[in-house]
Order: C-alpha cells, then structure tokens, then sequence
C-alpha cells in the first residue's frame, strides 16, 4: 500500500525520469558542432600580370559528409560542385580525391593541388564570396560590309590571295569568293568536311580534306590537279558538344617550303610531300593526331601533337631532332616570336620554349583554361586568345609576361588578326548545360593593339537548340576588309582599319 510520501516521491521520479529523456532526444537531435573548415573561404595566385581569385565554400550535407564548391574568376565559373566529399585526415587535415590537400591553420586555409600541383594557395575566411562578373559591354561596330552562306559550318580562316578567298565548309564544298563582294567564284565538292585553312600560290590551292585527301586545285578555276593520301579517312572526330570535351575541331594548313608541303595527318603521322607532283617524300610516325599547322624555320619543321607532344624535326629527313612533352594535347599550332617558341595545350599552359633544343624558357598557367589559339606576331609581341579565360592578350615573348589582357566575353578559339593598330578576334559563345558556367557571347570585336581597349563589337543573333555559336575560325585581313567564317556557314566581311 503506497503511502502520501512514497507517491510524492514516485511522482517525482517521473518527472525526473521524463525531463531526462527528453532532454536525452532533444541532444540525439541537435546537430553536431559545425567543423571548423566550415564556411567560405577566398585565396589569391599567380603573379601580378596573372592574377586569379579562387574560392571554397564548404558545407556539411545533410548526410554529414563535407561537400566542397569552388570559384574560379578569370574562367567565370562560381559555386562548382566539388564531387567528393572531402576528407579529414587528422586535427586541421583534410584531402580531396584528384590530391587536393587542406590545412586549416587558425583563420588561415592552406590548399595544395588546385589549380596548381605544386604551388600552396594561402586562403582566408570570408562571410561570402564575389559576385560574378557582367559581361564585358563593347560599344557598337559596325555590320558586315557582305556576307555570303556557304552552306556548312566555317572552322578554318579562308586563304586570301590576287582579292580571291578560298576556303571550306563542313559539307565537303571548297569555295572561291570574290572579296570585293562575296560572289561565288567556282566551287569543289571535296566530299567530306573541311576543317582546316588553305595554302593559295600563284597557281595552285592545297587543303586537307576528312576524306583523308590532301588536295591541289588550279587556283583559276578549281579543278583537280592531284591528291595525296593522308592515311586519316577513317579517323573520327568529336565537334564541340556539351557532353565529351575531347574537341577535335581542327585540320592543318599546308606549309610550303622549297617546293615541299608539310603537314600533319589525324592517323599520328606527319608528312614531306613534293608540291608539284603529290609525291611522298617522306612520312614519321608521331605519338598522336597532328592537327595543327606546322611552322617551317631554316631547315627544321617544328609542329605539336594530340598526343601532348611539341617536335622538332629535320626537313630533309623527317628524323626528330627533339621531343618536349607537355601535360595534355597541344592544341595551338607553334609560333616563333622574339626568339622563343610559344605554344599551348589543354594542361592549360602557354609555354615559351628555345626552338634550338626544347627546353622550356618560360610556363604560364591559364587557370583551367585551354589554350587553343596560335600567337600572332607584330612588332616583336605576341598576340593570342583564350578559352574559358574568355580573353584576348598581349604577352611578351621573353618573358611571358601579360602587357594585357581583354576580357571579349566568349572563347576565342581562333589566332587574332593583328595590325598596325588594332586586333580582331572571333568570339563565340556555347549553351552550357550546368548552371555554375555564366552566359557567353559570340561576336566579332576590334580591340586597340597598344592598350587592349575594346573598340567595338558586332553580336550575333541567339542560335536556339545549338551548342555553339558564333567564331571559331580565324580571321583574316585583306586590304581594307576583314574576312571570317562563321559556324552558321557564313563568310562574313568587315571593314578593317
């Protein structure tokens, strides 16, 4: 039998015993303290004529794991998804997969392996990161003076020679067009897609055809005069597309020396054929599909390699002379300027190499940006575009030093024309699927050679259900116009300086 006291004392146990559990679920249920590695974090790297501001936010999912977003600047990409989840590896340790590595030092977060294998980027706490950049505003040019539809997709620059340009398009078809006007002058049905640019002499017209031909016309009307065969007919190509980024967007123009043609073939080899007859004169085997142009100085040839090799080889023999090996494809065609060799790859480097043995003088990281776009000369500086850096630069070939850069709001695949005073670049844009990559334009720009100034731009109209719009291709000038081909099929003809 309970007493008053014992049912005091029984009650009271139940309520202790209630409060307990309670308190019990309502810790089970709290989450854990944050850690501290939490938060925005926000570095610098690079030097000064090469800047680039990087950020982590990293945030705790809701399965507990550690998820990491990064920020990239100069390529315009904001709040990009990691993958993994990062990893503690002990007190202030953390690793990613890819050897991304983390120390989180009081307020201070030292990542290695971004961006950079070696270099440590000194990070600090933030209560949030920038805003993304606006695209750059151009004042307006003006319109084509002409513009003719050729029917395929333009990735090549036309040849230009006596107000006549010669160029190809995707549906197989080599055009001659009157500068003057665009009038069609004669047409070639090469049967498969043409990516590359022309070589036109006095007389002739060579190109390289998907069909594995390297082809010679009479420049006066276009008929056939022989083929050559590369060996490439049945090798594939990926265009760019949202989904496989192994673009292979490019052919090789011939480079005539001495009554030779050189140049690369998508099968891995590189050819010496006789100009006059198409006879082989000799043919090596590289280690990977050569669809860039050659550069021929003195008795060497020098060329780059899909294969993430630059050569150079001996005219008279084919024999290589020597290798260097970049990180990833070499995607831009070689360019001697101011004593240095200059070319780039998708490593996202721009590399300064001696052309005498190869070894590399001077390295510049594009920040995750390819680098696809031949340096052009004039008056001793070097003048090239960007992919996902979106830009258009003036680098000083010695040093590889940035005297500027310009940012045109799109990729600039193709080299820029350069004259006295200005350059002109293609731009174009592409539909992104994911939506940390900002928007892009594609136009044709004019920018000042001395400062880098954008002087004015031509848009071109949206292309819905395309991938890409816009300029691939490179532009060329003759006389007062500026010629370029379109990836909507159209050689379009601007006023030049």
């Amino acid at each position: 039998m309970n007493t008053p006291l014992h049912s005091a004392i029984s009650r009271r146990c139940l309520t202790i015993t209630a409060a307990l559990l309670l308190s019990f679920i309502r810790l089970s249920a709290a989450p854990s303290a944050p850690d501290p590695v939490e938060g925005n974090w926000l570095g610098q790297a690079g030097p000064a004529d090469n800047r680039v501001t990087i950020g982590l936010e990293i945030i705790r999912e809701t399965n507990g794991d550690l998820a990491a977003y990064y920020m990239i600047d100069l390529v315009k990409a904001h709040h990009v998804p990691m993958g993994d989840a990062l990893k503690s590896t002990g007190p202030g340790q953390y690793t990613y997969a890819g050897g991304l590595k983390l120390t989180l030092d009081g307020e201070r977060l030292l990542t290695t392996g971004f961006l950079d294998n070696h270099a440590t980027v000194e990070m600090h706490r933030v209560a949030a990161m920038p805003p993304p950049e606006p695209l750059p505003v151009a004042p307006a040019g003006p319109g084509p003076r002409w513009r003719t539809r050729t029917g395929g997709a333009l990735f090549a620059a036309p040849a230009v020679r006596d107000g006549t340009a010669y160029v190809g398009n995707v549906d197989g078809v080599f055009l001659a067009l009157r500068i003057s006007d665009g009038a069609k002058v004669w047409a070639f049905a090469a049967g498969r897609p043409i990516f590359g640019e022309a070589l036109a002499t006095d007389d002739a017209v060579y190109f390289a055809c998907d069909n594995g031909a390297l082809f010679k016309l009479n420049r006066a009307d276009g008929k056939e005069v022989w083929r050559y065969d590369l060996g490439d007919g049945q090798v594939n190509r990926i265009l760019p597309n949202p989904y496989v980024y192994d673009y292979d967007h490019q052919s090789p123009r011939p480079v005539l020396a001495d009554g030779v043609l050189y140049l690369g073939s998508g099968d891995g080899s590189f050819h010496a054929v006789r100009a006059d007859t198409g006879a082989r004169v000799w043919r090596i085997a590289t280690k990977g599909k050569v669809r860039t142009t050659a550069l021929v100085q003195g008795d060497r040839v020098f060329f780059g390699t899909l294969g993430n090799s630059v050569c150079a080889a001996d005219r008279a023999t084919g024999k290589i002379l020597w290798e260097f090996t970049a990180g990833d494809a070499v995607t831009s065609s070689p360019a001697i300027i101011g004593g240095r060799l200059i070319i780039g790859d998708r490593d996202s480097h721009l590399h300064g190499l001696d052309p005498a043995d190869g070894h590399e003088v001077w390295s510049q990281n594009w920040w995750g940006s390819w680098v696809e776009s031949t340096a052009v000369e004039q008056d001793g500086l070097a003048y090239l575009g960007s992919g996902d850096l979106e830009m258009v630069s003036c680098v000083e070939p010695a040093t590889g030093k940035n005297l500027w850069r310009t940012d045109v709001g799109g990729w600039v695949f193709g080299a820029p024309a350069v004259t006295k005073n200005s350059v002109y670049a293609g731009v174009s844009g592409a539909h992104r699927l994911a939506k940390f990559w900002l928007p892009q334009a594609a136009a044709f720009v004019a920018l000042d050679r001395t400062s880098g100034r954008l002087l004015w731009g031509w848009p071109l109209p949206e292309s819905p259900g395309t991938f890409l719009k816009g300029f691939i291709a490179s532009p060329v000038v003759a006389g007062h116009t500026v010629l370029i081909g379109g990836l909507d099929g159209t050689l379009y003809a601007f006023p030049a300086e």
